[in-house]
């Protein structure tokens, strides 16, 4: 009876497991990716368009980074052009003030120039449109400024210690947020010459 008993329990572990794999199965192909549904279309606009909404529902993102993430999932490049161009003439896909929002980002973690124009093109913006968007911010002191504000967070952080050890800090810093030299060299001397 111990016997039986415990073949039963097999059995049903057995049937548990065979069953969340067949889960775990059915999850990983349930996604629309080329070769792992018979039913997904790369030419279906409709299924293409619902995959960039979603998208987008999940973040804002650039014409060059959606374009990405629809041809990861599979798509035509033909149908993602398509669906590229009906989202802009919806306004629901704009470049421009896609780059505007990573340049207001970019300033908040008081990023220079060279950091912005990087994170925009890390984001799918296209060069052209990056450096126009960041010689405006740049003409406005938006670089300016978070260089100014990056200088008196590490005045505060470094007060006490050595002067070469709090510029070899604010150097390190601006350097890797993408600031530039002639910037960082006026804050450095207005803020840590003491």
């Amino acid at each position: 009876m111990g016997a039986s008993r415990s073949s039963h329990v097999a059995s049903d572990v057995a049937e548990a497991s065979d069953a969340a794999g067949a889960a775990d199965a059915s999850d990983r192909y349930s996604a629309p990716h080329a070769g792992k549904s018979e039913s997904f279309d790369p030419h279906d606009f409709d299924a293409c368009r619902e995959a960039a909404f979603r998208l987008l529902d999940a973040a804002p993102r650039s014409t060059g980074a959606l374009r990405q993430r629809l041809a990861g999932k599979g798509y035509d490049d033909g149908m993602i052009d398509d669906v590229i161009d009906r989202l802009a003439e919806l306004h629901l896909l704009d470049d421009e003030a896609y780059a505007r929002s990573v340049v207001r980002y970019c300033s908040n973690r008081m990023m220079g120039y060279r950091g912005a124009v990087m994170e925009m093109r890390r984001k799918g913006v296209a060069p052209s449109l990056a450096h126009r968007i960041a010689d405006e911010a740049a003409a406005q002191g938006v670089f300016e400024e978070a260089a100014w504000e990056l200088g008196r967070k590490v005045a505060k952080k470094t007060r006490g210690l050595d002067r070469q050890v709090r510029l070899r800090r604010f150097w390190s810093a601006g350097g890797r947020k993408g600031h530039d030299s002639d910037t960082l060299r006026r804050v450095a001397h207005e803020l840590l010459n003491d």
